[in-house]
């Protein structure tokens, strides 16, 4: 059967419906649906994703039949419109846009006013104005020549400037159709000066030019960084979409715009948006001229003098408010419309599932179960787990002195403060080496994205809340304020001026993106309030989670929080951590300098009463849940100072040696200290330091049971274990201390033991070492490092490239590799179950925090996952969705 490459939709019928996403792409899709269900849509027709895997499998050469395709669809485009494509009186004119099956806004290109040259043009004019018919000209030349040709985008802006310029206006409607003329001659002679070839007149050559440069772009710089950001994948590829032109642009009963059927900061069921008088739709999404608000309300609160649409044409925003409430009513979601108006006809063309803030996802959610279009499992199946981040750090402190510079659009909610540069490389680069910047654009477009993504917020002159600076930062959870046009910004001289007052790069400012303020330095914070919505929302997650989610802390700040986050307890303390603190970290290093196991338990002793205060604030606060605590686990050498003034520093400070120091130091220095002398090694030479901690553990236990009278629950974790006697020697020191505590006591010592694994043996002998361990913890780092041979302080330097080429799908240490790390918990799972039918499973690495490693737990079956205290409710959320989704093979 032969295959179908293009697929129609317009007039009240589609060849394909909503259901077609991999096929048509998200935006063909949905073009198809709304053509079905009636909604006044421009026709038109979609070149399925397959063309794009076929236009890649075969060197960028379309598959056999395409072109007669396109063609006969044109013609019957055609005669849907009442015109023909490329004739010189009524001319038939169309854009090209891009449409992957999930939204990627502004990553690939567009194409609009395609079909127009020297011909056609004038027929275009006489048939209806010339100063429309050379407007829509000189925008298709413009972008015709930057997507297709690659040109420079700035040269053609340059042009116009200087022609406003000359004619002393300040936008591009104050130009004459003379003067727009005398544009296309310019832009046309830009054209042949930078490519030594005429602009092309072949409307076919247009088109299949225009066609060949959207599918190109799957694979532009821009669009491949947006999809390793969203975990989207590269063989998914694009569809094409071909659609009549409706304009925007043709007078003062003419505009464009985007609606949300709600809005996308807040979740406020109303509607948000903005429209242009006289534009077409790349002005409003370019954030070129700053647009007006669509209802009376929001221009009311903005404090704008221009007109809304509601004011400004009550009839089209009549229609455009009843079209927008049956496409959220068909969707059953919040959507974002692009729409224009044609002399006072509506027309919709695009709709999509609206981008929000977490806050506003939140809401939304919420507010949809209550209105009965969702169910709740829907609603948490809705919220992107890791969006969660954005609503769980700090604002800004209402009582801290602020310093205001300027107000803008607030076009992107949350709190920033950094330096300001003017680039995204700049962003990089400071990202990169731990420095907190602002990228500061006259306006962001998508090559921007890297940058975006690096800095802790983005402040543009131009744009309004649906340009591509807001959309795109709202999607990543950036702090963004767009549209301050008073604000100067000369990039050549790297300095932004306001009110006379001037700052330059590297200066600090600081963003309230909820509210649209700038301000001069940087503004102190305060913790995160949580919605009524969140905690609704996250109730409902935890109905149908069936994975526990604990927290990896070891101080009563980190514990406190990941209670307030919902924790069940602790999975992963890290003991060591505790003897860096500066009252400990002297006796630490007295310990690892004394020449003999006297001296040794003369120094623990002296930590003992610290640790065991230690485990009483964490035993306390995590009242009624599981704590557990992994002993000492990495090399003593770590503990003292590495360079010559260092040395000199500690040893003055602790009247030593400085030579005796040194030595030592030498003495503990390893080759390969990962897979040295440390976990349960350091327990099996050393034992006094792991009976230290035992008794700290099982002293702080009957305290607080003797303080509360309510259980503790001491889970006490062996590390880096690969020989089952290892664990048999270590199991029996700490069972003999908790026998002594209880003696001495009198309170009976509960407590369970387990062992981490994270070595390949450990997995592979998981039956064997299930004899003594009560629970299995997979510390994921270490188990992705040994499994794969890598380094994970220097696999950084190539893993980029191994994700970029495909040789990795991710990085393994951010998410976890399922195929190979994943068979080995596999392995150890089935093998320690084998053995003890109740033993405990849980992963405690930093996959523990990650939505799509967190899926994988709840597949195989581990009873619960441990990450940052920060990263509890994303868990929490992950593992309900893990819970909610069809059982998939792992």
């Amino acid at each position: 059967m032969k295959k179908k490459w293009v697929y129609r939709f317009g007039g009240g019928s589609a060849e394909g419906s909503g259901k077609d996403r991999n096929l048509l792409g998200g935006k063909g899709a949905d073009l198809a649906e709304m053509a079905r269900l009636g909604f006044p849509v421009p026709p038109g027709f979609t070149l399925t994703t397959e063309v794009c895997t076929e236009f890649y499998a075969s060197s960028k050469h379309y598959p056999e039949g395409l072109e007669q395709e396109v063609e006969a669809a044109m013609a019957h485009l055609g005669e849907q419109m009442g015109r023909r494509f490329g004739d010189e009186k009524r001319p038939l004119l169309v854009s090209v846009r891009s449409g992957a099956r999930v939204s990627m806004p502004g990553m690939m290109d567009t194409v609009l006013n395609l079909g127009l040259n020297d011909q056609t043009v004038a027929g275009l004019a006489a048939e209806t104005d010339p100063r429309f018919a050379y407007d829509s000209y000189r925008r298709f030349i413009q972008m015709y020549a930057s997507v297709v040709l690659g040109l420079p985008h700035e040269n053609f802006e340059a042009m116009l400037a200087d022609v406003k310029a000359q004619r002393g206006v300040k936008l591009d409607t104050g130009l004459s159709s003379s003067d727009l003329v005398k544009l296309t001659e310019m832009y046309r002679a830009e054209v042949e000066r930078a490519t030594g070839k005429p602009f092309p007149s072949d409307v076919r050559q247009q088109l299949f030019g225009a066609m060949s440069a959207v599918f190109g772009s799957w694979m532009n710089a821009r669009a491949m960084t947006y999809r390793r950001l969203h975990h989207i994948s590269a063989d998914w590829g694009t569809a094409v979409n071909i659609q009549a032109m409706v304009f925007g642009n043709r007078g003062n009963t003419s505009a464009t715009g985007v609606a949300f059927t709600r809005s996308p900061s807040t979740g406020d069921r109303s509607i948000y948006g903005e429209y242009l008088v006289n534009a077409q739709g790349e002005d409003v999404v370019a954030g070129i001229r700053t647009p007006q608000p669509i209802t009376r309300a929001a221009k009311d609160l903005m404090g704008t003098k221009l007109p809304s649409l509601e004011e400004a044409m009550p009839e089209v925003y009549a229609s455009l408010a009843t079209n927008l409430a049956a496409l959220e009513k068909h969707y059953r979601d919040m959507q974002d419309v692009e729409f224009t108006c044609e002399e006072g006809k509506l027309w919709l063309l695009q709709t999509r599932r609206g981008k929000r803030t977490a806050r506003a996802a939140l809401k939304i959610a919420v507010d949809m179960v209550e209105e009965g279009l969702i169910r709740q499992e829907e609603a948490v199946l809705r919220i992107e787990p890791a969006s969660l981040d954005q609503l769980l750090h700090p604002s800004l402190d209402p009582k801290a002195e602020k310093k205001l510079l300027a107000v803008g659009l607030p076009a992107s909610p949350g709190a920033a403060s950094g330096a300001i540069v003017f680039s995204s490389d700049e962003a990089v680069e400071a990202s990169e080496a731990g420095r907190q910047v602002i990228l500061v654009r006259i306006e962001t477009s998508a090559e921007d994205i890297a940058g975006m993504n690096a800095a802790a917020g983005i402040l543009t002159t131009r744009g309004g809340m649906t340009s591509h600076a807001a959309v795109v930062a709202r999607g990543m959870g950036r702090a963004c304020v767009a549209g301050l046009g008073s604000l100067h910004v000369d990039e050549l001289q790297q300095t932004i001026e306001h009110g006379g007052l001037t700052l330059k790069a590297g200066d600090l400012i600081t963003l309230d993106g909820s509210t649209g303020e700038v301000f001069q330095g940087a503004v102190p914070t305060v913790k995160a309030e949580l919605s009524a919505e969140f905690r609704e929302l996250m109730g409902w997650a935890d109905r149908w989670r069936r994975m526990s989610v604990r927290a990896n802390a070891e101080t009563p700040e980190d514990t406190e929080t990941a209670r307030r986050f919902g924790a069940e307890g602790i999975g992963l303390c890290r003991t060591e951590h505790m003897f860096f603190q500066a009252d400990r970290i002297v006796i630490m290093r007295e310990m690892i300098l004394a020449d003999d196991e006297r001296a040794r338990r003369a120094a623990l002793a002296k930590l003992l009463p610290l640790q065991r205060a230690d485990f009483v604030q964490l035993f306390e606060i995590m009242s009624g849940f599981p704590v557990t605590v992994r002993l000492l686990d990495p090399p003593l050498h770590e503990f003292l100072p590495q360079t010559d003034a260092e040395i000199l520093e500690v040893a003055k400070s602790a009247g030593i040696d400085p030579d005796s120091l040194r030595r030592r130091a030498q003495e503990l220095h390893e080759t390969n200290p990962m897979l040295g002398h440390r976990g349960c090694r350091l327990g099996i030479t050393f034992p006094e330091i792991y009976e230290m901690q035992a008794r700290a553990i099982f002293e702080a236990a009957v305290a607080v049971r003797r303080k509360t009278a309510k259980a503790v629950h001491p889970e006490v974790m062996i590390p880096l274990v690969a020989l089952e006697n290892e664990l048999e020697l270590m199991a029996d020191l700490v069972e003999r201390v908790a026998r002594e505590v209880e003696s001495e006591s009198g309170i009976e010592v509960e407590y369970r033991l387990g062992t981490m694994i994270e070595l390949p043996r450990a997995a592979l002998r998981a039956g064997a070492l299930a004899k003594r361990a009560a629970f299995f913890s997979f510390g994921t780092n270490d188990l992705t490092q040994t499994a794969m041979g890598l380094s994970r302080d220097d696999a950084s330097k190539f893993l980029p490239a191994y994700t970029e080429r495909g040789v990795l799908a991710d990085d393994p240490f951010m998410t976890l590799d399922r195929e190979g790390v994943g068979e080995l918990i596999r392995i150890a799972l089935e093998r320690g179950r084998e053995t003890r039918p109740t033993i405990e499973l849980g992963i405690c690495g930093e996959h523990g925090g990650d939505p799509r490693s967190i899926d994988f737990c709840q597949r195989v079956g581990l009873d619960y996952v441990s990450c940052s205290p920060y990263r509890v409710p994303i868990a929490r959320l992950a593992a309900a969705q893990a819970a909610l989704r069809p059982v998939k093979p792992v």
